[in-house]
């Protein structure tokens, strides 16, 4: 295969799609310059990140060189037609990396001169937001281009503008220092998180994918619930939650399965509309689903100063409760339309997968393990994405060894070395890395492996590529709420609601969330939503964790929400159908996401947070039980009041009577617990005795 073709199969496998780009790096000399950028940008980060000996700034600015150097060659080569346009775009490509190294070479003086920007700093500073904004625009649309416009804007003539928001005003110079240079503007925590966490798990995840851990979910989750009712749809929703473990993108995950999984569940009878809404649905689940969560969840451990592992214990049971919901909701949308399981003759042994493939899940398992023992998430990261290149670059190396008990001598010893990290440092990791390398180019069949890594690296690195853009542009928000302080003029007029309806308050939330999720990613819809709204909803009593997660959640729903549902319009074609009918059919599916947000809000310990009443006089496990259960009885309600089937076809009167004991048991007020289980007790008692006289009758 030569290197074009290889460059094109990378681009064919790529998990994320990039708005405005086609798939691949470009043809010729300059899509193998691209590539190999892409290889350099992933080697980069993965050094910095093991050995973690450049200041923050440095990595930060070199974070956004790549990603502008890259992000414009990929523009160049992908989209430009004339050779003067391409020529241009290279030319911004090569200026976007000089700010990188600009801040790298000057690192000293640049902070020795703070305050006192020289007019080259003004130039290079100018020059980086200007470039930012357009690479933005390009990669991610207009919408979050114009949303931070308007924010910069604001910085530039805000003093002219009347009443509470109207600011000091700040001059030119003092404006591209704040956003610029420093901290608090592009090179914000947005950035850092992306150049120290999310980069790392990216290549990660593109590494596993390499590997064949995604032909590992979808073999387990073939066997394992295949037979169920509505065997194709649980298996897509399985797969994508398994996904969900090593990828947190939710757009990208509809992609990549839902390739196999929609023609799947329509040619086993499923509608259109509503395979692609299960698709959508499970895919942006995976943002929620523990050990490796979306981005966002780095952005927020980051910004709240808690333990990523804080965070994964906050999504395990509302991940739980969402996933089960859709498994519930296809259960019964397949009994609704006679559908039955697939024929088990037909599929994989999940075990036998499993058994067969089993060193695929090593390194997932140590990432977790990592991550809950204390390490932080960029050292987790790193050993984790390390141990897959251990394991990689072991397989052919393995295959030579012909009996069994030496090749699994070798794997124990491999196995061994690759551990001692723990106690002897990254260094002899890395020497054990270096050895397999060495060996791989030597003896038959480890080029290829070889060539696999190198691909991967740069697989990584063009996913990392929007997240990371996002979290750029996104920055010149965060920088205009802490140069203006116009945050706080948000944040009062929420807390004037809440303190007489704090449900108010997280409505307005959720609207915010759910509208700015219309035109932009998660990441950003986050960082806007909880900079304003996270404080406010604190100081109305609400845990900031919690709060937090509210918003979180509500960015998530906006990808599956009409009028603009991405998720749902990316599985579209797919589907074959309207993105609009998808995403009514996603809305229905992900109703725990609308509703388990407010419900830890008002009972904390449903993300395992503050303990309530209950805990003070049975203990905090059994309110964390009590509240966990009483949540999946009200969303098993409100899905037969939904779908209108549970033992058989429900009467009109049944699906009101059920959607009411729902909403009696997520209310937080006192009886409603009591009046919810009479009603549920009722509505599920009539419903059973209805349908067993039918079934005494022949009529069922």
């Amino acid at each position: 295969m030569t290197e074009p073709q290889r460059i094109e199969v990378i681009a064919q496998t790529a998990e994320e799609a990039i708005e405005g780009l086609p798939a691949g790096f470009g043809e010729g000399l300059g899509g193998r310059i691209a590539f190999w950028i892409a290889v350099t940008f992933s080697a980069f980060q993965i050094w910095a990140a093991a050995y973690g000996t450049l200041p923050s700034q440095i990595i930060r600015s070199m974070h956004v060189g790549f990603l502008l150097l890259l992000g414009f060659a990929l523009v160049a080569n992908l989209l430009a037609k004339r050779a003067a346009t391409k020529a241009l775009f290279w030319a911004l490509a090569l200026l976007g990396f000089s700010t990188g190294l600009y801040n790298w070479v000057f690192y000293a003086d640049i902070i020795r001169r703070s305050g006192f920007l020289t007019t080259a700093d003004i130039v290079v500073g100018t020059l980086l937001l200007v470039l930012v904004f357009d690479l933005s625009r390009r990669l991610m649309g207009w919408a979050l281009a114009t949303i931070a416009g308007i924010f910069l804007a604001y910085c530039f003539f805000g003093q002219h503008l009347p009443g509470p928001l109207v600011h000091r005003g700040y001059d030119f110079v003092q404006i591209i220092e704040h956003f610029s240079f420093g901290t608090e503007g592009i090179y914000g925590t947005p950035v850092y998180v992306s150049a120290a966490y999310i980069f790392i798990f990216v290549v990660f995840a593109a590494f596993l994918e390499r590997a064949g851990m995604l032909k590992l979910f979808n073999d387990f989750a073939l066997g394992l619930v295949g037979g169920w009712r509505g065997g194709p749809a649980q298996v897509c929703i399985l797969s994508s939650a398994l996904m969900g473990t090593i990828s947190g993108s939710g757009v990208a995950n509809v992609v990549a399965s839902g390739q196999f999984t929609i023609p799947l569940m329509k040619r086993f009878g499923f509608r259109s509309s509503f395979a692609g809404g299960v698709e959508a649905t499970s895919s942006m689940g995976g943002q929620i689903m523990p050990p490796v969560m979306g981005a966002v969840a780095f952005i927020m451990a980051e910004t709240l100063n808690v333990p990523y592992a804080s965070v994964v214990q906050a999504a395990i049971l509302p991940a739980i409760l969402y996933f089960g919901v859709c498994f519930w909701m296809v259960y019964l949308e397949a009994g609704k339309a006679g559908l039955k399981g697939m024929d088990k003759a037909t599929l994989p042994n999940p075990w036998r997968a499993v058994k067969e493939q089993w060193p695929l899940v090593l390194p997932l398992v140590a990432l977790v393990w990592l991550l809950f023992a204390g390490f932080t998430p960029i050292f987790a990261g790193t050993m984790g994405l390390a141990l897959v290149v251990v394991l990689i670059l072991g397989a052919p190396l393995a295959a030579l060894i012909g009996p069994f008990v030496f090749r699994l001598l070798f794997w124990i010893v491999l196995g061994l070395a690759a551990a001692s990290f723990i106690r002897f440092g990254v260094d002899l990791l890395a020497l054990v890395i270096a050895l397999l390398v060495l060996a791989c180019a030597v003896f038959k069949g480890g080029r290829e492996t070889l060539l696999i890594v190198r691909d991967a690296l740069a697989e990584g690195a063009r996913n990392a590529l929007p997240v990371g853009i996002a979290c750029a542009i996104v920055g010149v928000i965060i920088g205009t709420l802490t140069l203006t302080g116009i945050a706080s003029t948000f944040i009062g007029a929420i807390i004037a609601i809440g303190e007489n309806n704090l449900f108010l308050s997280l409505l307005l939330t959720m609207l915010v969330c759910l509208v700015l999720g219309m035109g932009i990613p998660t990441i950003p819809n986050y960082i806007i939503t909880s900079s304003l709204a996270g404080p406010a909803l604190m100081e109305l009593g609400v845990p900031l964790l919690v709060s937090h997660m509210f918003v979180f959640y509500f960015g998530i729903m906006a990808d599956l929400t009409p009028p603009v549902a991405l998720a749902c319009f990316a599985a579209a074609p797919m589907a074959k159908t309207s993105g609009l009918k998808i995403s009514l059919q996603a809305s229905k599916l992900a109703v725990a996401g609308f509703v388990v947000p407010f419900m830890a809000v008002y009972t904390p310990a449903l993300m395992l947070q503050d303990a309530g009443p209950i805990a003070a006089t049975f203990g905090y496990p059994v309110e964390v039980i009590y509240i966990f259960t009483k949540a999946c009885l009200a969303i098993g309600l409100w899905g037969v009041a939904v779908v209108g089937y549970g033992l058989g076809h429900a009467l009109w009167w049944e699906r009101a009577l059920a959607m009411l004991a729902g909403a009696t048991l997520v209310a937080a007020l006192p009886l409603t617990d009591e009046i919810g289980f009479a009603l549920a007790a009722l509505v599920i008692g009539l419903h059973w005795v209805r349908m067993r006289r039918r079934s005494r009758e022949g009529l069922a």
